[in-house]
């Protein structure tokens, strides 16, 4: 027997669980990641906040649909949380050199 009655419920609670947690731990860094580039290219930083912060709404929408149909658990917590791990730190990279 390699599937418990307690495992289905925990594969639900981390989907749901990377769907929410994980969309917000990518959008963040894409957000910063974007508004960071685009202040670096000389843009307005309220005007690069306000146009990432519309498409961030849209993004969030479609990796939160995309983690639902996904099948690979795994990989939903390795694109969701490790692309916006990276795309924070490549944020973080970028805003260092602003300075």
């Amino acid at each position: 027997m390699s599937v418990t009655a307690a495992q289905p419920g925990r594969l639900i609670v981390s989907r749901i669980a990377a769907s929410f947690l994980g969309g917000y731990v990518f959008i963040w860094g894409f957000v910063s990641l974007v508004i960071t580039l685009s202040v670096s290219l000389g843009a307005q930083y309220d005007d690069a906040q306000q146009t990432v912060m519309l498409i961030a709404f849209l993004l969030f929408l479609l990796v939160f649909i995309w983690s639902y149909a996904e099948r690979s658990l795994f990989r939903i917590w390795s694109v969701l949380g490790g692309g916006g791990l990276l795309m924070t730190l490549l944020a973080w990279l970028v805003a260092g050199n602003l300075g």
